[in-house]
């Protein structure tokens, strides 16, 4: 590593903590040549294939993680934050578990099951892209499915 001010190559640690928050160590180290400081976060570079539905293969990248599930927040009441404490909660079960490999049904399963807790609209939103619902029946289907008193309940728009 080298400082980012003066790209000198020796530098040292001050300090160091947990950040939980986003599951990496915070480090403040000092330049020995300019004597600057600056914060770096170390995390776990994640080894993990997603097998797609064409069969191709792609590292796990919990940016697009993120991207796909702010998609389907936007506008609910679900904060970046909330986003990326769900990522970070995934990305960690994902490497508890050590695997190499994973399908990305699996995953989108895994995306679908946090936002299903935590917010029922962007929960139907992911839902509708990760599943490719074909008409409006599947779609009100998934919608009767959340509420278990009206599974047995046909879908009647309220008139106005």
């Amino acid at each position: 590593m080298r400082c980012p001010f003066c790209h000198h190559e020796e530098l040292k640690v001050t300090d160091s903590r947990e950040a939980a928050e986003i599951n990496a160590i915070r480090r403040r180290r000092e330049c020995c040549q300019c004597m600057r400081r600056f914060t770096t976060f170390e995390t776990v570079d994640l080894s993990l294939q997603v097998r797609k539905r064409d069969g191709t293969y792609e590292d796990f990248r919990q940016e697009k993680l993120i991207q796909g599930m702010e998609s389907a927040c936007r506008h609910t009441r679900i904060s970046h934050d909330t986003v990326h404490a769900i990522a970070d909660r995934i990305k960690a079960d994902l490497m508890a578990r050590g695997i190499r490999e994973i399908e990305s049904r699996e995953l989108g399963d895994l995306v679908m099951q946090h936002l299903r807790k935590t917010d029922m609209v962007a929960y139907i939103r992911f839902a509708c892209v990760y599943k490719r619902f074909k008409d409006i029946r599947e779609l009100v289907e998934a919608i009767q499915s959340l509420e278990p008193e009206n599974e047995d309940k046909p879908y009647v728009a309220e008139e106005k």
